[in-house]
C-alpha cells in the first residue's frame, strides 16, 4: 500500500487497532527525547533539532529510504514506524510511503518493510524513533512467535503479563496479539489476579476471592494457586480462572482433569520452550510468559538510506 499523506498513515493505526492518541503520545514524547535530550540536558538547553543532519542535508534534499530486515523474525510495529516518519516528513513536504509488509507476518533477512521518500532531513531525524519503536515492538512479536510454534496443534495458547516497558504496554501487548498470542489484564484496573501476597494480608485465598468478588461483583477474577487443595477451595467458592504456579507437570495434569468442566487454567513459572508441549498436554488453556515482552530482544532492522535525489 502507498501513502501520501498524513492523514492516511494516521487511520493505518487506527485500522490496526491502536489508539491513535496514545500512539501519537508515545512518538510525541519519545521526539521530545530525541530532540531535545529530556531528562538528559539541563532544562532550556539543546537547539530542539538534529544538528548533525541540519549542518549536513540542504534543508530542500529529498530522500530515499527503506526499513531492511537484517535477522529473520515476526514484524509489528510498521503503522508505528510508518506514523513516525510521517509526522516529521509531512510538514516538510510532500512524502510517499510505501508498506511492503503487514505486521505479523514472517519476515526474511534482506526483506524491505518499508520505503519513504521524502524531505532527507526529515527522514534522517525520524530514523532512531522508528527503528527503536517497530524494533522493539518486532522483538516482541518474534518472541511470542516462538512460543505460537511450541504450542502448535495444542489447545494452549500463550499469554502475556503486566511485565512491559513502562509507557510502551499498548504497543508490546499490541504485537503479542499480532504474531499470535494472547493478552492478559491491560492494567491493574480491568481483571483482578488474585496472588500470594493478596492471599496473606486476606487471611486466605478464599477469603481474598470473595472480597474481591464482593467489591468488584463485574470484574473477571483470576486466582493464583500452589496446591491441588487451594484450587478446590477456591472454585467450590465460584472462582472460574485458576493460575497454576510453579507446579509440576503431574500436579498441573491432575488438577486440570479434576475440575476442567468448572473453570479454566493458566499455567506460569518455570516455562520453556522446551517444556511448552509437555505443559499444553496437561490441558491448560492457557501459559503465562512474561518472558515475551520484559526479554525479547530487539528484532535487528534498519534504515537504508539513498543519497539526495
Amino acid at each position: 500500500m502507498t501513502y501520501t499523506t498524513l492523514a492516511e498513515i494516521e487511520g493505518l493505526v487506527t485500522a490496526s487497532a491502536l489508539d491513535l492518541d496514545a500512539v501519537s503520545l508515545i512518538i510525541s514524547e519519545a521526539l521530545d527525547e530525541d530532540l531535545g535530550g529530556r531528562g538528559v540536558l539541563p532544562r532550556g538547553t539543546g537547539a530542539r533539532l538534529d544538528v548533525t543532519s541540519y549542518a549536513t542535508v540542504p534543508v530542500a534534499d529529498t530522500a530515499h529510504g527503506e526499513f531492511v530486515v537484517r535477522q529473520p523474525g515476526t514484524v509489528a510495529g510498521l503503522p508505528v514506524a510508518a506514523l513516525v516518519v510521517a509526522s516529521l516528513c509531512a510538514p516538510a513536504g510532500a512524502f510517499t510511503l510505501v508498506l511492503h509488509a503487514t505486521d505479523g507476518d514472517r519476515v526474511a533477512r534482506g526483506d524491505v518493510l518499508i520505503s519513504i521518500t521524502g524531505n532527507a532531513r526529515a527522514l534522517l531525524t525520524a530514523e532512531r524513533v522508528a527503528l527503536n519503536l517497530i524494533t522493539m515492538m518486532s522483538g516482541v512479536a518474534t518472541a511470542t512467535s516462538a512460543w505460537v510454534d511450541a504450542l502448535a496443534g495444542t489447545n494452549t495458547k500463550v499469554r502475556d503479563s503486566r511485565k512491559t516497558l513502562p509507557g510502551l504496554r499498548m504497543l508490546q501487548k499490541y504485537a503479542v496479539r499480532v504474531a499470535g498470542g494472547i493478552n492478559h489484564r491491560m492494567s491493574l484496573a480491568d481483571a483482578a489476579l488474585i496472588k500470594d501476597n493478596h492471599v496473606i494480608a486476606a487471611g486466605g485465598v478464599v477469603a481474598a476471592y470473595r472480597a474481591v468478588r464482593q467489591a468488584f461483583p463485574d470484574v473477571p477474577i483470576e486466582v493464583e494457586v500452589t496446591s491441588a487443595e487451594q484450587a478446590r477451595q477456591v472454585v467450590a467458592a465460584g472462582a472460574t480462572e485458576i493460575l497454576l504456579d510453579n507446579m509440576s507437570v503431574a500436579a498441573m495434569a491432575a488438577i486440570v482433569t479434576e475440575l476442567q468442566h468448572l473453570a479454566s487454567f493458566e499455567a506460569s513459572g518455570g516455562l520453556s520452550l522446551l517444556n511448552a508441549a509437555e505443559v499444553a498436554q496437561t490441558g491448560v488453556n492457557f501459559v503465562a510468559v512474561g518472558a515475551i515482552t520484559h526479554s525479547a530482544p530487539a528484532l535487528d532492522i534498519a534504515l537504508d538510506f539513498a543519497s539526495a535525489i
